[in-house]
């Protein structure tokens, strides 16, 4: 095998891993306790905006 396909492959390889890590976070969903923050920023925006 040629440099360059040991290269070609090295990088195929890199590219399965990034996209199997990526599904696999995209697929965990947002934490309770993150949407809890959210949600608590969102009050507090939304109080802001009335006391104005």
């Amino acid at each position: 095998m040629t440099n360059q396909g040991r290269q070609d492959r090295r990088e195929g390889v890199i590219d399965e891993n990034l996209r199997r890590v990526f599904d696999e976070t995209v697929e965990e969903g947002i934490p309770d306790r993150f949407k809890d923050l959210l949600e608590q920023l969102k009050k507090q925006d939304e109080q802001q905006e009335t006391s104005r």
